[in-house]
């Protein structure tokens, strides 16, 4: 993530897109390999999902994405992916917690204006959104820096193992 600038191309999903949706209960107990279970992402509900998306993509969805069950496995699988960030209207509380503990950008947004395969720009420090195919940008809630920074460093245990502790 350079200079907390993210691009890529949309994919975009509806509401309630469950952890089960995003990675099926089959696969989060065979295999503890991320790279793996990422190949898997999305595939009861979009067969060809993960041979469709490249790295800095984005998952675009509506309300309450990744409501479902509390395991890591659903962030991690987009995580490894390669998807840059998921934009969404709202998402379970825990799986927001879980995204940014795995070091996987998540932004709340209005996400009506964008479409299948827009292009994006979204600027994590400044707080915007640039639908560049359209011409358009949206405004979005900054992260704090204590936030970009875990993101930046791969979530909180790479950031612990780095910094030893807290260091803002």
């Amino acid at each position: 993530m350079k200079e907390n600038i993210l691009r890529g191309k949309v994919h975009k999903l509806g509401d309630d897109i469950n952890t089960d949706y995003i990675i099926s209960g089959r696969y989060k107990f065979k295999t503890l390999d991320n790279q793996e279970l990422a190949k898997h992402l999305l595939e009861d509900i979009y067969p060809d999902f993960y041979q469709k998306i490249s790295p800095g993509d984005f998952i675009v969805a509506g309300e309450n994405f990744g409501c479902g069950s509390s395991r890591e496995q659903a962030p991690l699988a987009i995580k490894y992916a390669g998807i840059g960030a998921v934009l969404a209207r709202s998402f379970a509380r825990i799986f927001y917690r879980n995204a940014i503990n795995v070091g996987l950008p998540i932004i709340i947004t209005q996400t009506e204006k964008i479409n299948e395969n827009d292009t994006l720009i979204i600027n994590l420090s400044k707080g915007s959104i640039t639908i560049s195919n359209q011409g358009k940008t949206l405004p979005i809630d900054p992260f704090p820096p204590e936030i970009l920074k875990i993101i930046e460093t791969g979530g909180l245990v790479e950031y612990f193992k780095k910094y030893r502790g807290w260091t803002f």
